[in-house]
Formats: structure tokens, C-alpha cells, sequence
């Protein structure tokens, strides 16, 4: 399992060589489809960050 996180995390930002337009589109698709995972991730985080009530004195 440690092997395969760090392929993964080596090979992020690395370039890589495409030969065909269809091998650019499935490269470019991948890209997208982690960063909408990112962003699914963070914007509620953030969300409820920014919308945290505030605490009132006295109470917890």
C-alpha cells in the first residue's frame, strides 16, 4: 500500500508525454476529475468555516 501512495504522490505534478489527442483528453479528464474531488472536499470545510457562529460568553 505505501508503494502505491508513493507512486501516486511522485507522479503528481510530473509531466507527462502524450502521443494522441485521445491520450491528452483522458489526461486532462483525470486532472479535472481530482480537482473536483479536491474542491468537493474543501468548499464545505470552508464553508462551515466562514459560517461558524460565534461564541457567545458563558457558553461553550
Amino acid at each position: 500500500m505505501n508503494g502505491l501512495l508513493d507512486k501516486l504522490f511522485g507522479s503528481i505534478g510530473e509531466v507527462t508525454e502524450v502521443v494522441t489527442v485521445v491520450d491528452f483528453y483522458q489526461y486532462i479528464k483525470g486532472v479535472e476529475y481530482l480537482i473536483c474531488i479536491a474542491f468537493f472536499i474543501i468548499f464545505p470545510m470552508f464553508y462551515r468555516y466562514i459560517h461558524q457562529r460565534p461564541n457567545v460568553a458563558g457558553k461553550k
